[in-house]
């Protein structure tokens, strides 16, 4: 009895002892807790989820977030959710959000320099459009824009040519747009440009767009196709006339307090991943230019090819060129013109 008991202490002994042996090496290989972040910055555009701006927005804060080993977290807010874009750029300006898109159009609204890339009809296309704006007029809009206390984060992302839609009537001619009701961004370029034309031009934020149209308070609106596909504007509207009368650009503003609080290795990180994904997200405009116009006409919208230079010389009737030559002054009106020709 007592060798069988010894013989059982000895079993329950070993058992022990395998087990035991058998957890040591699960405590070394589980992982230790994830550091949190040094910090936690926000990202708003106003843009749809599914625009590539966010995509291409997401993934530059995936690489920045695995670039800095977690350190520097960015979450993104798209579609308005932080409040409309005018919201937004009081709330970057004062850090409420760290980072924000904007379109130039809007941004002019706080830097008037950031309209010169909007000039009715300036730019004929993509290859005027990246040697301006990757040249010296890029720069002397960053430049301003940086002057009233925002950073610019890369270089211009592409918001594309704007085209208008309408409920009511096809737009073939600038005659077509008399005393069209047309909503338009709080933008004074898009504004003036379609006051000079004759349309009744209003302006509405971007969240409010889809029900303005589908209530009929407004005919008509005018935006690059990706943002017509995305917001689903062809479920409110029968005609889109290829006008390309404007070329807008997006820019990726920074808080500069918040930037600056970051270490300087993370900065570059956050700049290099930003400029990597405006690139990216530039060839998916262009792609989206070509193959949404085949998917918007499957969805119902039809599209009015228009003569753009008629509109331009429609344009140049008036007092639009001459005054905002004015408002901008000699020395940006020359650097513009150095990139797209004279404007009259």
């Amino acid at each position: 009895m007592q060798q069988q008991d010894k013989s059982k202490v000895a079993g329950v002994s070993r058992r022990a002892v395998l087990t035991s042996a058998a957890a040591l090496p699960l405590l070394t290989i589980l992982p230790r807790r994830a550091r949190a972040a040094e910090f936690t910055y926000k990202l708003a555009t106003g843009q749809d989820p599914n625009h590539p701006v966010n995509k291409r927005a997401q993934q530059a804060i995936d690489r920045i977030q695995e670039a800095t080993h977690g350190r520097l977290v960015i979450r993104l807010f798209p579609a308005n959710q932080l409040g409309s874009d005018v919201d937004l750029l009081a709330q970057v300006r004062n850090g409420g959000v760290e980072f924000f898109n904007e379109a130039a159009s809007v941004l002019s609204t706080l830097v008037p320099a950031a309209g010169l890339v909007n000039v009715g009809f300036a730019f004929k296309n993509y290859d005027e459009v990246w040697k301006a704006v990757d040249g010296k007029l890029g720069a002397y809009v960053q430049a301003q824009v940086e002057k009233s206390g925002l950073l610019v984060m890369s270089r211009a992302w592409d918001n594309g040519f704007r085209q208008i839609t309408t409920s009511t009537r096809p737009v073939r001619t600038p005659v077509d747009l008399h005393g069209l009701k047309l909503r338009v961004p709080p933008s004074p370029m898009l504004t003036t440009l379609f006051q000079a034309l004759g349309a009744g031009a209003t302006p509405i934020a971007f969240n409010e767009l889809y029900s303005a149209l589908q209530t009929k308070l407004v005919e008509g609106q005018e935006n690059p196709l990706p943002i017509i596909a995305t917001a689903r504007l062809y479920e409110v509207q029968k005609y889109c006339s290829m006008t390309n009368h404007v070329w807008d650009a997006y820019y990726i503003l920074g808080n500069p307090a918040a930037f600056n609080r970051l270490p300087k290795d993370i900065q570059v990180i956050v700049r290099r991943e930003f400029e990597r994904s405006a690139l990216d997200e530039r060839a998916d405009i262009a792609a989206l230019s070509t193959s949404l116009r085949a998917e918007l006409q499957s969805k119902g919208l039809q599209f009015v090819t228009v003569d753009p230079q008629a509109f331009k010389s429609a344009l140049a009737k008036t007092s639009f060129y001459k005054s905002w030559h004015a408002k901008f002054g000699d020395e940006a009106w020359s650097i513009l013109q150095q990139s797209v020709g004279r404007l009259a």
